[in-house]
């Protein structure tokens, strides 16, 4: 059973950026797709970015494109959100999740339901 830890979540100014962690403490990524999702208050989790670790692929939400870099440390089983110029609307508990089936390399996985395993949440407040 896979295990997901986020961490680096916080309190950050507009245009600010903030690193977020995500590391499993039981099983691996492997070839598998990974991504990063993130709820508001009041709100439905919403995807964020995504990336197929079976060649490489990334997809990002508009909201966050240009802005936001998820990359993967597989040596270590950890994956990484970096979120730069951030905006108040960007604030949101972000979970990071795993989708368990291994696709072709150009399918990147950004749907709720697709996603088995998730991280407890970190929170992240962008101040105006």
């Amino acid at each position: 059973q896979v295990q997901l830890v986020e961490s680096g979540g916080g309190l950050v100014q507009t245009g600010g950026s903030l690193r977020l962690s995500c590391t499993t403490s039981r099983g691996t990524f492997g070839s598998r797709n990974v991504g990063w999702f993130r709820q508001a208050p009041g709100l439905e989790r919403e995807f964020v970015t995504g990336i197929n670790l079976n060649g490489g692929k990334t997809y990002y939400a508009d909201s966050v494109k240009g802005r936001f870099t998820i990359t993967v440390d597989s040596a270590k089983n950890t994956m990484y959100l970096q979120m730069t110029s951030l905006k108040p609307e960007d604030t949101a508990v972000y979970y990071c999740a795993l989708d368990r089936r291994v696709y072709s390399e150009n399918y990147v996985s950004y749907r709720n339901y697709e996603f088995d395993f998730w991280g407890q949440g970190t929170q992240v407040t962008v101040s105006s």
